[in-house]
């Protein structure tokens, strides 16, 4: 698998990632080990989990596959902290003292010194961006992380984050910024990927498939063993169910139909080679499902056809 550079740091990241959202939870430890092998056999590096997923199980299924089935030093784990649900409500909290302790359990469930890159979940309004900025400094220099990030930061807030921190050589510099990004959803195309690129910060995509909908699972209906039927994530699916998506799911899949691929290949090769795309983040409920993610490595879009695409999903 091809590797990328984080913006201008040292760090280097498969230009897919394994995302572990399900880990724990609807994918248990056997189906997790499954897809971690296929993924580390395909050639990637780069595991995103958080400290939320799954209730923290996610991250204590990535802890007891260190060592069994990879050294750590060859695995960039990546996790983030701040967001909590508490009775199904969410709650964003970067204050110093949440954000340390929640990085200390963290590094607790997954049985290492260290995460590779430690994340800013959310945006806090309520907290002072410098205190936030203050605990990755802190995990940055007693090497609890390695590298910082943040996540699901608008443009102007990047930017900010990442001005403040390159204004001091004592600071942890920002490495990466985690935001979605797919056809259906090209927000991060509205000032976050040109900051990320401004600040030489190197830019993962989530959702890349939305959410599996442009798989095209979704053109006839919910799936009864699809996450659009499940409780905890049909919430998420619904908002790509509309006219507009089903109409991009369509030209996804004829331009699939006239290339010989799947639609799932299509979609993720579009977000994979997109302009400041260092990694996209994949997940699957099952290895064979991942496999079939993984098939997207052999495939380039012809440039007309991410022209087309480009212009239908505007």
């Amino acid at each position: 698998m091809q590797m990328r550079r984080a913006g201008t740091s040292g760090l280097t990241l498969s230009r897919l990632g394994l995302g572990t959202m399900t880990w724990g939870r609807d994918t248990d430890e056997h189906e997790a080990a499954d897809q971690c092998r296929a993924f580390i056999d395909a050639g990637g590096n780069f595991i995103d989990t958080a400290n939320t997923y799954g209730d923290g199980d996610s991250e204590r299924v990535i802890g007891g596959l260190i060592g069994t089935l990879f050294n750590r030093d060859d695995v960039v784990i990546a996790t983030k902290a701040g967001l909590s649900f508490t009775d199904g409500a969410r709650s964003v909290d970067t204050s110093r003292n949440t954000l340390i302790s929640q990085l200390d359990k963290s590094l607790n469930r997954l049985a290492s010194d260290y995460v590779d890159i430690w994340q800013i979940h959310a945006w806090d309004p309520f907290t002072p961006l410098d205190e936030t900025l203050a605990a990755l400094d802190y995990a940055y220099t007693t090497g609890r992380a390695r590298y910082v990030g943040v996540s699901n930061y608008s443009g102007w807030q990047l930017a900010r984050a990442a001005t403040k921190q390159q204004s001091n050589s004592m600071k942890s510099p920002l490495t990466t910024v985690q935001n979605e990004y797919s056809l259906l959803n090209r927000d991060a195309e509205v000032e976050v990927l040109e900051a990320a690129d401004d600040c030489g910060i190197g830019f993962l995509a989530w959702a890349p498939l939305a959410r599996g909908v442009l798989t095209g699972k979704y053109r006839k209906g919910v799936p009864s063993d699809s996450r659009g039927a499940a409780p905890h994530f049909a919430k998420h699916i619904e908002p790509y169910l509309d006219a507009r998506s089903s109409r991009i799911v369509e030209a996804v899949s004829i331009a699939a139909q006239g290339l010989g691929f799947s639609p799932l290949e299509v979609a993720l090769a579009w977000v994979r080679d997109a302009p400041g795309v260092t990694s996209a983040i994949v997940g699957a409920r099952t290895g064979a499902q991942l496999r079939g993610l993984l098939q997207s490595e052999e495939i380039t879009l012809p440039d007309i056809v991410r022209s087309a695409l480009d212009d239908v999903s505007l």
